[in-house]
């Protein structure tokens, strides 16, 4: 598919033209209605979207174009299990690990070997060397294998076991892993290795010198069994490391990393709040499966953020979107969407090999609300750019204080206001100013953005919203005719630094790199 020379894109093209101009104080003042006609509320969830630069012909349009691409076929093709993810030749079965009843053999005997495993440290019944409870639980992973369950460890903190700590460690740089050690007991710390295979640099770095701390108190290697568990298919090298293979649970190649939270690389977060409430992570990631493959297109609420997406990228010419929860237990959200956003569709190659030929994915960032307000919103009000923003927001506090929760959301929907519509060089007159601050009080308005409500930060509204973003993903792909599911991006830098390696420790020939590569190695050594 040529998406710039379909008749569906050129009718998108010619129709961005006049909305271009179009402002939405304009919108709001020709459809009192605007609010009702578009906004979402679905199983819980209320999504506004009458803050977008859209009328009812520019949704219409993206409708057709979505029709035109056949996305219904290729949820069907998902939905079946077909290996649409083509360039690895693996299906995209994420959906399956949290079908509850419906899910295959292999994925319910997982869960119930995480839920015995989890129930075993919180009852106590696992212990460590010398006899002692486990108090403190270590993930060990990167990417996929640690975005995810620490990005929902934080944001169920009001639901998590009061006597376990979860920690999380990614990076393979010293500074990550070794002041949280010197903090922790090594007789009462377990720690979660999540590699699938067990070979990636950054994981294995870090779970070897986990190792040697546990090792240096514990005196024998027997240890390692009590100490450590692993998420991996390599039976081989985990048992190498000292770890039983009763305490390795497997997950599949049909499971992408930053789609992975619902598998076993999910047991430090089922840890972290227990077994009841992971489950209930499932059953609304899966309410929100059955609503993405059961509402028409107009009530469909991934669909509606992938056509809002593609309009201001490719059509307002938007580079980046900027995701806003007001609250503070979504803090890590932007970072763990940046990878589910951005590995998936930062891409510029279709499906069928050959230049996309339009701008894909935006740059994904953010911070929490009220925080980034005393920060980057200056930009967005003044800078000049297009820049869409998702604002969050939760109906009920997860920490109810007084007075807190209220002026949070005023905050909230003051900002979303203030983007929309602005301040004009008259408005700012009648508060009665000096002439000379007038044109720097301006706001020109008419960023466009969504807001939306989750009534309460729960388990399974999290799921809900976690596999919300999951389909908006799967969406784009289809509407840009990408491979969401692939992320060769990734790997040349990785190949690079195993050639890097031993020239840093002082071996090998540098002259293969370039001048300015073989002066920083130098510089460095």
């Amino acid at each position: 598919m040529s998406q710039l020379g379909s008749p569906a894109w050129q009718a998108l093209s010619a129709h961005a033209e006049a909305m271009r101009k179009e402002h939405l104080r304009g919108l709001f003042a020709e459809d009192p209605e605007r609010f009702t006609t578009f906004t979402i509320d679905e199983g819980g969830l209320l999504l506004d979207f009458s803050k977008q630069r859209i009328n009812a012909e520019t949704l219409a349009l993206l409708h057709v174009y979505a029709n035109s691409v056949d996305l219904d076929a290729q949820k069907r093709r998902m939905q079946a299990g077909e290996k649409i993810n083509h360039t690895e030749q693996r299906a995209v079965r994420h959906m399956d690990l949290r079908a509850g009843e419906q899910a295959p053999p292999e994925v319910k005997n997982v869960l119930k070997r995480m839920q015995v495993f989890c129930e075993s440290i919180h009852s106590g019944r696992w212990r460590g060397y010398s006899g002692e409870r486990i108090t403190d639980i270590v993930n060990i992973g990167i990417g996929g294998s640690d975005l995810g369950p620490r990005m929902a460890s934080k944001a169920l903190t009001a639901h998590q076991q009061p006597d376990l700590h979860v920690h999380f460690i990614a990076n393979v740089d010293g500074a990550d892993i070794a002041p949280l050690l010197a903090r922790l007991n090594p007789r009462t710390t377990l720690f979660i290795i999540a590699s699938k295979t067990f070979t990636t640099l950054e994981t294995l770095t870090n779970a070897h010198s986990a190792r040697n701390w546990l090792l240096a108190t514990a005196g024998n290697e027997n240890a390692v069994a009590q100490h450590f568990v692993a998420i991996s298919t390599n039976l081989e090298l985990t048992s190498k490391f000292g770890i039983a293979n009763d305490h390795v649970f497997e997950f599949w190649d049909w499971v992408g990393g930053r789609f992975s939270m619902w598998s076993a690389i999910g047991l430090s977060l089922a840890l972290a709040i227990g077994w009841r409430h992971f489950e209930q992570l499932l059953a609304g990631a899966k309410a929100m499966d059955e609503h993405f493959f059961a509402a028409p297109p107009e009530k469909n609420l991934p669909l509606t953020l992938a056509l809002l997406a593609l309009w201001n990228t490719d059509f307002l010419g938007a580079a980046s979107h900027a995701v806003l929860p007001y609250s503070q237990s979504l803090a890590l959200l932007p970072s763990f969407l940046q990878q589910l956003e951005m590995e998936s569709n930062g891409k510029q190659v279709n499906r069928d090999g050959e230049p996309v030929g339009v701008a894909t994915c935006p740059v994904l960032w953010g911070e929490p609300g009220t925080n980034g307000q005393h920060s980057f919103y200056q930009l967005i009000h003044q800078g000049g750019q297009v820049i869409p923003c998702d604002f969050i927001a939760l109906r009920e506090s997860d920490f109810p204080l007084p007075g807190h929760h209220i002026a949070l959301l005023a905050n909230c929907l003051a900002q979303s206001s203030a983007l929309a519509f602005g301040q004009t060089a008259e408005e700012v007159r009648a508060t009665v100013v000096a002439e000379a601050l007038v044109p720097y009080k301006i706001f020109p308005g008419n960023q466009p953005s969504t807001t939306m409500i989750i009534p309460a930060l729960t388990p399974y509204t999290l799921g809900q919203l976690l596999a919300l973003y999951e389909h908006k993903v799967f969406c784009l792909g289809a509407l840009w005719n990408l491979n969401s599911f692939d992320q060769w991006g990734v790997e040349l830098g990785k190949q690079l630094a195993g050639q890097l390696t031993p020239l840093l420790e002082g071996q090998g020939d540098a002259a293969v790199f370039d001048a300015s590569t073989r002066g920083l190695i130098n510089a460095l050594r």
